[in-house]
């Protein structure tokens, strides 16, 4: 037998589901299998697992009605440029270049430790329509911690005849009382005119040779505003999602390693955007946030969240658009980004936790700093009072094991407060075309600066009782370009 879960044999599978048996083989998820030409329900999108834990997992599957994206289509290239003349979408949604459409059907999903998933539990049959974009989330919360997980994600079509197969898996946390020693990344801004490869951005194989625990990705995933075409609906708001998301490095990565979803301006609705942001023709703001949860591999509660990675590591995620204040009120104790219920969660769980390690994923910079045109974070004037609330409390309640993690600047960095001491890493777009818009070093903040595309790893490991992190800022082809670490006394 073939050890490389990245396969299935179809023809045994559907021969052996009756049986509760899947067996490995060597006929690649990628391939259409003669078997399958005629079927109904494929998932040209792959899988996404998120919001892993020490015992649970959610797990994303879409329905589609051919097994790749549509590959001749007609081609959108190119990038809107603000004021400029947008061109008329002239074809059916389903018949651009990527395009992904959803079929009805049902979905279930196996899962086990075991390779072969000879071992492997059932979820009841899901049915799916077009009121979810014909995907489902599954919970799964019975699991171990510390343990890798197989998958296999099956469809039917009306005929509720089986047919599509996709494998996959992900690694559940260990529990708070256990050191661990971990990597994962985090990347943002990912154009997708600006990739650089027909099959996807660099930084994918480059973080997966990493063998991360996980990863987050902090926003800017698609571009409605920005990306040809503009979005005006949610028809096409989705295809912006289905053309990116198909892309093969993407899905071999998603398929592959958990993750944990943060929104920001541009896959919510346009640049800067908020609740009041005017619409964008029928697609309005609160579409835009439907449709991101519909995306993402998250549940339906608050976006901001916190998860433990073992005895040293603790992420606290926010969110930064659903809470804000408008950009353009004047500064002062009201006006917000976090809103007041999310800044005392935060507040709250940061001093209840006795992680070794802290760290706040954020989809905006808290430190920057940033261009004098932005109006959008902590770290320009427009949102000064706030910013300098949280840097403060922070200096006060956390001054030693505390750093941040922002996304949305196209460019690297690692910053510190001049006056609260707060470290902060930027993580650069996903790719080197991507790239731009800094104003430059600025040696009151910079240690690290570096206009180009790429990503950031941290890397926790435990010797004894002292346990030490390690940032690394890294190039789209996985290349260490800068890197910082801190050591200190273990919590357990």
């Amino acid at each position: 037998m073939n050890e490389d879960y990245n396969s299935i044999n179809r023809r045994k599978f559907v021969a052996q589901t009756a049986l509760g048996l899947t067996t490995a083989a060597t006929i690649s998820h990628f391939n259409v299998d003669a078997a399958f030409a005629d079927a109904d329900t494929h998932q040209a999108m792959g899988t996404r697992t998120g919001e892993v834990t020490d015992n649970s997992a959610i797990i994303w599957v879409r329905l589609t009605t051919a097994s790749v994206r549509n590959n001749a289509g007609k081609l959108i290239p190119g990038r809107v440029k603000q004021g400029a003349e947008r061109p008329a979408i002239t074809v059916p949604v389903d018949q651009l270049e990527g395009a992904c459409s959803g079929a009805p059907g049902s979905v279930r999903l196996r899962y086990g430790i075991k390779m072969d998933l000879s071992d492997a539990k059932s979820t009841d049959w899901v049915e799916v329509t077009e009121k979810t974009d014909f995907s489902h989330r599954f919970l799964v919360n019975d699991l171990n911690p510390a343990t890798t997980y197989y998958f296999v994600s099956e469809t039917q079509g009306l005929d509720k005849k089986s047919h599509g197969v996709f494998t996959g898996k992900f690694q559940t946390a260990p529990t708070s009382n256990v050191p661990s020693n971990l990597t994962f990344c985090v990347m943002t801004c990912q154009g997708y005119p600006d990739r650089g490869h027909p099959d996807g951005h660099a930084i994918y194989p480059s973080m997966l040779a990493l063998k991360p625990a996980f990863t987050c990705l902090t926003g800017d995933l698609v571009y409605y505003d920005n990306d040809e075409p503009y979005v005006t609906s949610p028809e096409l708001a989705r295809y912006h999602w289905q053309r990116m998301f198909s892309l093969p490095r993407l899905i071999d990565f998603n398929r592959q390693v958990g993750t944990y979803w943060l929104k920001d301006d541009h896959d919510t609705l346009n640049n800067d955007s908020g609740p009041e942001s005017k619409s964008m023709g029928s697609f309005t703001f609160a579409e835009g946030q439907k449709i991101f949860r519909q995306q993402a591999p998250m549940g339906d509660g608050l976006n901001y969240r916190t998860f433990r990675w073992g005895s040293d590591l603790q992420i606290w995620f926010t969110d930064g658009r659903d809470f804000r204040s408008k950009n353009k009120v004047p500064d002062g104790p009201d006006k917000t980004i976090w809103g007041s219920e999310q800044k005392a969660w935060f507040k709250r769980t940061m001093k209840e936790s006795n992680a070794t390690w802290k760290i706040l994923v954020t989809p905006t910079p808290l430190v920057g700093p940033d261009r004098s045109n932005k109006s959008d974070n902590h770290s320009n004037l427009m949102f000064k009072h706030e910013g300098d609330e949280i840097r403060n409390w922070l200096k006060a309640n956390a001054p030693d094991n505390f750093f941040s993690i922002c996304g949305d600047r196209h460019w690297q960095y690692h910053s510190v407060h001049p006056e609260s001491k707060v470290h902060e890493f930027s993580v650069g777009a996903a790719s080197d075309l991507h790239a731009g818009g800094s104003k430059g070093n600025d040696p009151a903040y910079h240690r690290f600066h570096r206009v180009k595309g790429g990503f950031l790893s941290a890397t926790v490991k435990r010797e004894g009782l002292k346990s030490s992190i390690i940032f690394q800022h890294r190039d789209v082809d996985g290349k260490v370009v800068y890197e910082f670490g801190s050591q200190r006394d273990a919590s357990a």
